[in-house]
């Protein structure tokens, strides 16, 4: 029988070189006594330097990840079986590499067991350290203790935490199971038992009445704050010796909130009051206007394109305009100005508009989809078709702006615009510069969007296309023209 002597408190490489040396001998769990030393003189007598030197002829020794980090958190548990435990599972992962996918496994689930028990100790102790300050300064930097008791050897496992957290401070944490120090320089641990001195803060007091104020009897859950914050952490806290009176006071206490419950509010709101009393009125916009009908479009929620997109992107222009041309749908630069063809599809538009002498600002441009369609790629947000449902959830806010602007011609500005105002789904190649009669008498003319330029990789092609494109926007101010005489 192989006697192996480890300190015990939560440093995994001594398990671990001893459980290498033995494994590496081939001697089997049955044949190791795994003990937790006493004291410190006996530890270095009993350390495992006698170990039997590794057979030659035994293959690699090798374990999944998995077992690692399992074994790291183990380590820590106050558990007296837990090194046997883990050299069982280092043994038999030898021969069966599946092991910690057994979840059903003795061993596995004991193991998985005491990690979780680990893991909620280092939880608490992120949760629930309480750092007091020291008098005086070192270097210009404040110190800082804190008193804790971990049920688990916890202490090295979770001071990088406060390392992170608290880097521009010294600060001591001390437990009974270990301390550790940070000057700013050098996270340092004493596998030693600290000692709490008792020491105060002034703002204990201050403390003490923020956590009095702040806690409502109506909603107090006696047997929650114990599994979450059991009582030996109490003692720790300032506000510990606030707890047991204002529990025993709590049914008391919500009879009396109840019985203010229809006191006057804080003076505060009767000056909020006032304020918004002195604004100018907002005059509301007459029903059945252009205006009325976008502001009603600014909370559409017709279809899900609301929930990712910034803002409702509405139609502007002259309420009366006899030319209405209708894209696709908003951009990533027209979503966030909350205003149709402002990207660089709309740079194109103006462009071509300017050549074929049409003035913008008597047009009302708008788009078949209100929202920006898109499927974020790193900091960029890239363009996405809209579909058939979100283009027909649409199509009343589109019906509506054309009932209100009554305009003559419509130029529909790809193949979405043409199936949103006209439902027909033939191929744009074959509804180009062929004028159609809507309802109304109105006339819809069908031409490509200026975002089709912009996708275009031959720089001869994407003139020729810009040529093509400004010739039809004459030909519309033609039409246009005509339909007004």
């Amino acid at each position: 029988m192989q006697t192996v002597r480890l300190l015990g408190r939560g440093d995994f490489s001594e398990w671990r070189d001893a459980a290498r040396a033995l494994a590496a001998a081939g001697i089997s769990p049955r044949e190791v006594d795994w003990r937790i030393g006493g004291l410190e003189e006996e530890l270095f007598e009993a350390a495992p330097l006698d170990l039997p030197k590794p057979d030659p002829a035994a293959p690699p020794l090798t374990v999944p990840p998995a077992f690692l980090s399992l074994a790291e958190a183990v380590v820590c548990h106050t558990e007296p079986g837990r090194f046997h435990l883990l050299y069982r599972l280092l043994w038999r992962l030898q021969s069966d590499r599946r092991l910690m996918k057994l979840t059903a496994d003795k061993d596995v689930a004991w193991a998985r067991l005491l990690a979780r028990n680990v893991q909620r100790d280092s939880h608490k102790m992120t949760a629930f350290v309480r750092f007091k300050e020291i008098a005086g300064e070192t270097e210009g930097r404040r110190r800082f203790f804190a008193w804790f008791e971990p049920s688990q050897f916890v202490v090295a496992r979770t001071a990088p935490f406060f390392r992170r957290r608290f880097a521009d401070m010294d600060w001591i944490i001390a437990t009974p199971k270990g301390t550790a120090s940070w000057d700013g320089e050098s996270l340092i641990f004493d596998t030693r038992p600290g000692a709490d001195p008792g020491h105060g803060d002034p703002t204990d007091d201050l403390w003490r009445i923020y956590y009095s104020s702040i806690f409502n009897p109506a909603r107090l859950k006696l047997k929650a704050m114990q599994a979450e914050m059991p009582k030996k952490y109490w003692r720790n806290l300032p506000e510990a010796d606030l707890i047991p009176e204002m529990i025993a006071n709590a049914e008391a206490n919500v009879r009396a909130m109840a019985e203010r419950a229809a006191s006057d509010p804080p003076l505060f709101h009767y000056r909020l009051q006032q304020a918004a009393e002195a604004m100018p009125q907002i005059v509301p916009a007459m029903a059945g206007s252009i205006e009325a009908l976008r502001e009603e479009a600014r909370h559409c929620t017709r279809c899900p394109l609301h929930c990712a997109a910034t803002q409702t992107v509405f139609g502007e222009g002259p309420r009366d305009a006899h030319l209405m041309m209708v894209g696709e749908q908003p951009g990533d630069q027209e979503d966030l100005a909350g205003r149709p063809f402002v990207g660089p599809a709309g740079k194109v538009f103006d462009a071509v508009l300017k050549d074929a002498g049409i003035a913008r600002d008597t047009l009302y441009l708008t788009n078949a989809v209100k929202h920006f369609k898109y499927v974020p790629r790193g900091k960029r947000r890239i363009h996405q078709k809209p579909a058939q449902g979100e283009i027909e959830h649409c199509r009343w806010w589109l019906a509506r702006e054309v009932e209100l602007v009554r305009p003559r011609l419509i130029v529909a500005l790809g193949a979405t615009a043409v199936y949103a105002l006209s439902g027909e789904r033939k191929p744009l190649s074959q509804l180009r510069g062929k004028p159609m009669t809507m309802e109304g008498n109105v006339v819809l003319y069908p031409t490509i969007h200026p975002s089709f330029l912009l996708r275009l990789p031959d720089e001869a092609e994407r003139k020729r296309q810009h040529a093509l494109f400004v010739d039809d926007m004459q030909m519309i101010r033609h039409l246009a023209e005509t339909l007004e005489a």
